[in-house]
């Protein structure tokens, strides 16, 4: 991983392995990659740029921001979510209102959006990112060239993300261009689901609220059920998934309407 076209997945990489020691060496980050000390230590420079790391002498230690995320936002679930995060971040317009609910798959499209170049080349193209999730939010709100609002509402320990009525009552007020959506579950016939109602509750606002939605969801998550339903199938504009989801389960989603892109 040596190109430009590899750098967020480099930059993701390294946050995951200072979220689990809290420090690196150029050395050891180096090895660990597969890349040369002196595109480590230019991928040190530009994480302390963004307020993402600390640079030390020969190394970096990790902010807070990376340090105290979650378990389950440490991983990035492999090489299918980074391509489906790439490929997602990279449709978005710089001047979009973008919205983001909780999850592994949409942190790391938050993270590969905020890392792409051509954002904030000036005032009146600055993106504004809207998410219930405080990981997201903890993260983005560190990047000079983001507008980042953060939704009211009770948190839950397991996800990071805020729900209940002062998140809903916030979205009311609120429209997004484009809605990047994580799911539990997703098919034809059961449209978008999650695990929890509470959660449900606020997707299905971000999703009333939005102009665009993108759902984004490995293969495992097609033709799968999960406990509350975030909005149908009709609803969603576009799929991102991997080249591993079943083909019966994408033309039956491609049959009502929906654009699937694989990935």
């Amino acid at each position: 991983m040596t190109g430009s076209t590899d750098r967020p997945q480099r930059w993701n990489r390294l946050l995951e392995l200072l979220a689990e020691s809290g420090r690196l060496s150029v050395e050891d980050a180096a090895e660990r990659l597969g890349v040369s000390p002196a595109t480590v230590r230019r991928d040190f420079t530009a994480l302390a740029e963004q307020q993402l790391a600390t640079r030390t002498h020969g190394g970096v230690v990790a902010t807070s921001v990376a340090y105290d995320l979650p378990a389950r936002y440490r991983q990035t679930g492999g090489e299918a979510k980074q391509r489906i995060a790439e490929y997602a971040a990279a449709l978005v317009d710089p001047s979009a209102v973008v919205g983001f609910n909780g999850g592994t798959t949409t942190s790391a499209v938050a993270r590969a959006l905020a890392g792409r170049p051509d954002l904030g080349k000036s005032a009146d193209d600055q993106l504004t990112i809207v998410t219930n999730a405080l990981n997201i939010a903890g993260e983005m709100v560190l990047r000079p060239h983001l507008r980042t609002i953060c939704l009211g509402g009770v948190a839950r320990r397991e996800s990071y993300e805020l729900h209940g009525p002062l998140a809903e009552r916030a979205l009311a007020e609120l429209h997004l261009d484009e809605l990047i959506l994580g799911v539990n579950a997703i098919s034809a016939a059961g449209g978008a689901q999650c695990r929890h109602i509470d959660e449900a509750g606020v997707n299905t606002e971000m999703v009333r609220r939005s102009h665009h939605v993108i759902v984004v969801a490995t293969a495992d998550k097609l033709e799968k059920t999960a406990l509350a339903r975030i909005c149908p199938i009709e609803e969603v504009d576009l799929l991102i998934t991997d080249a591993a989801a079943d083909p019966v389960a994408l033309a039956a989603i491609r049959s009502t309407g929906v654009r699937v892109d694989v990935v």
